[in-house]
């Protein structure tokens, strides 16, 4: 029908009315009004939709919601805020057993503006901040990973050894199917990837609990969208996960002595629809060197946003090609961030990935607030942009090609939350700066850091191993 395209997945609608049509001629039961909160996983309302007059009214208004129930910044004396329908995210919900349709929205406040504290309009005020006064646009690609979590009934004929399950095929991977059957559910709901495999993980417990680990990885997108993108990603691979009665895990960590779940992000920066990140030669250009520079100078409190629990840390500590030091170099996979490999060879003209050349930053896991992430990497690309002489001078100290290990003086990231609130208590003047981050959401995220008194936890329990493996489990299922 004229107006409701299908684009890439996602239902493409111009008018409420169209929206309205659509649930009469598609015979949709229930609306859901879908929201990401703090706590950056997918929240739902439910709506009848029989009556027309009705769903008229939800997509005008949307509905009145408990926010100091989703954000830990807003008091319970002041918690009445809205959600409201847009129309840049609508899809139908290929879990629910009667037809549903699916639309994200946006918090407004009392005053029915968009709401200061959301993480989604500190991006918002991030990306425009950056774009105003540089003139670049960041897109991202995220690499997820997770853990798939069985209970083996019967002995398995192929089991494969430990952590050794990278790019491996059926029958030495187990759940190949359910992977497909993720890429292929992410793409009915609007998702494009650019491919999905078995990671390096593979872990039998003494329980006969199986783990397997496997990676989805996203097409570039702006840091806004792919914000919204990595949570919704989450909903569909732990309902995928349900419906084939396993569970699943994006914590950092999840048993001592085997790889960890990273979500390593791809940033690529466009100004006039170019990729600034290489120059005509292929080498990286000094845009790029600058952008990595204000990074690598905010890597130490960046991770109050992209490492937000304690077993995040200890993904650092154990070095399973997880960064540790502050630096970067080409293609070396214990850097903090590394500049992959290039298609510097292929020449096409007109080329139709304008993201080709990108940098990877690796500290981030998949517990991350992802909004609040983006906008501190917006953050600090606008600081190395606008600082060139110290960004470059940054870039050109940090940079090593040789064994990480074999730099003595490196600054190491932060080894706790309690340390990363510190970090983030220091560089707070840059992120509140021109009204990005409220100083709320900011004491808030200090706080909530500091709250999980962590400082030197795992020291404390190196030979606990009980007790590691019962914190661990406290964040199996957590964000």
């Amino acid at each position: 029908m004229e107006g409701c395209l299908l684009m890439n997945g996602t239902l493409n609608f111009h008018e409420k009315e169209e929206i309205v049509k659509f649930i009469s001629e598609k015979g949709i039961k229930i609306l859901n009004l879908c929201h990401i909160p703090e706590d950056g996983r997918l929240k739902t309302l439910s709506f009848s939709a029989t009556n027309r007059k009705r769903i008229y009214e939800i997509l005008e208004f949307g509905e009145r919601v408990d926010g100091s129930s989703l954000f830990s910044y807003i008091e319970p004396d002041k918690s009445d805020i809205y959600i409201t329908p847009t129309l840049d995210r609508v899809f139908t919900n290929p879990f629910s057993k009667v037809p549903t349709l699916n639309i994200l929205c946006e918090y407004l406040d009392e005053n029915g503006k968009l709401l200061d504290v959301a993480p989604k309009s500190v991006l918002a005020r991030a990306e425009e901040k950056l774009r105003s006064s540089t003139g670049i646009v960041l897109k991202a690609l995220a690499e997820l990973e997770f853990y798939v979590i069985s209970k083996l009934e019967t002995k398995m004929l192929f089991l494969g050894a430990p952590d050794k399950n990278y790019h491996e095929s059926a029958p030495f991977t187990k759940f190949e199917d359910l992977r497909n059957e993720v890429l292929v559910t992410l793409a009915a709901v609007g998702i494009a990837t650019k491919y999905g495999h078995s990671e390096v993980g593979r872990i039998l417990r003494k329980d006969d609990a199986f783990m397997e680990q496997h990676e989805v990885e996203f097409i570039p997108q702006n840091l806004a969208e792919m914000a919204e993108t990595i949570p919704i990603a989450k909903w569909v691979i732990r309902n995928v996960c349900a419906k084939y009665g396993v569970s699943v895990s994006f914590s950092p960590k999840v048993a001592l002595g085997h790889a960890g779940n990273g979500m390593h992000v791809h940033l690529c920066g466009l100004k006039n629809g170019k990729n600034i990140i290489a120059n005509p030669d292929g080498t990286l250009s000094i845009e790029a060197l600058k952008m990595i520079g204000g990074i690598l100078k905010f890597a130490p409190s960046l991770a109050a946003f992209g490492n937000t629990t304690p077993v995040s840390y200890l993904r650092f500590i154990a070095r399973k090609e997880s960064p540790m030091h502050v630096c970067w170099g080409t293609r070396n996979r214990l850097a903090l961030i590394r500049i992959p490999l290039w298609w510097s060879f292929r020449k096409t003209g007109e080329e139709a990935d304008n993201c080709r050349e990108t940098f990877e930053y690796r500290a981030p896991d998949p517990l991350a607030s992802a909004y609040l992430l983006f906008a501190g990497i917006a953050v600090a690309v606008d600081y190395g942009l606008k600082n060139s002489e110290e960004a470059l001078k940054i870039a050109e100290e940090l940079h090593i090609e040789e064994n990480v290990a074999e730099r003595k003086v490196l600054e190491v990231l932060p080894l706790s939350c309690s340390e990363a609130a510190e970090n983030l208590e220091k560089d707070r003047r840059f992120y509140e700066a021109d009204g990005v981050f409220p100083k709320k959401l900011v004491d808030k995220t200090i706080e909530k850091l500091k709250s999980y008194k962590d400082e030197n936890l795992w020291e404390k329990l190196a030979d606990k191993s009980d007790e590691i493996e019962n914190v661990l489990r406290q964040y199996l299922h957590y964000g």
